[in-house]
């Protein structure tokens, strides 16, 4: 049996990156093809808890304040039971695996967003996550003002409507974020082998057209 093939979505809060990935699953899956989900930080029982702490704007309150070096150490340990228990037996069984964000979204805001610097981030994921590199990124960049008032949106809606309250990122200022939109232009410019940008505000439906068109033209023949 063939290894998998590894696809990672990064872009900011509401960039689009989590619908497309749905898109592109179902598309998949109608296409036969085995198709593995799954979201970081979260996407198991260790990452759940941990997600519920890095992303709950309430967290704070009881445990102070997150430090960064904290926050990244966090993020990794996600990352590494995501490799060991879904990621890896994944791909040992031919499955193209689907991750919504990856190590390139803790260069982007951990590295510049805190300023832990690329080069700490880079190590931790060789130390931690034994340099395991997605086969493709999909790297949605559309306009950095768009993103942040659809994320800021759609958390305050799921705040009144499900209780749910992941907006502790989405707190920080805009300088935050134009730190993360320019590490992942820094980071698309280093690896185009790797990271197909879309730099895009079209509508939802022309993404998933182009993200069809990469991915047909860049999965192995003996995968798609």
């Amino acid at each position: 049996m063939s290894r998998g093939y590894f696809i990672t979505f990064e872009g900011l809060d509401g960039s689009g990156k989590t619908t497309q990935l749905r898109r592109l699953a179902a598309w998949l899956e109608s296409e036969c093809h085995k198709v593995v989900t799954l979201r970081q930080p979260g996407g198991t029982a260790l990452g759940d808890r941990i997600r519920s702490i890095l992303l709950d704007s309430r967290s704070e309150a009881t445990l102070g304040p997150i430090a960064p070096l904290a926050e990244m150490a966090l993020m990794f340990a996600d990352r590494a039971q995501s490799i060991h228990e879904i990621i890896l037996p994944a791909l040992a069984s031919g499955a193209i695996v689907l991750c919504d964000r990856y190590t390139d979204s803790s260069e982007a805001y951990q590295g510049a967003g805190r300023g832990l610097g690329s080069e700490r981030i880079l190590a931790m994921h060789r130390a931690v996550c034994d340099d395991l590199q997605p086969d493709l990124t999909l790297l949605l960049l559309p306009s950095l003002e768009g993103s942040l008032h659809r994320a800021r949106r759609r958390n305050q809606r799921n705040t009144q409507q499900k209780g749910t309250d992941e907006n502790r990122f989405e707190r920080e200022d805009d300088d935050f974020y134009r730190r993360i939109y320019q590490a992942y232009e820094t980071i698309a410019s280093r690896e185009p082998h790797r990271v197909a940008a879309i730099r895009d505000d079209s509508a939802i439906d022309h993404i998933a057209t182009r993200i069809r068109e990469i991915v047909s033209a860049r999965i192995p023949a003996a995968v798609i």
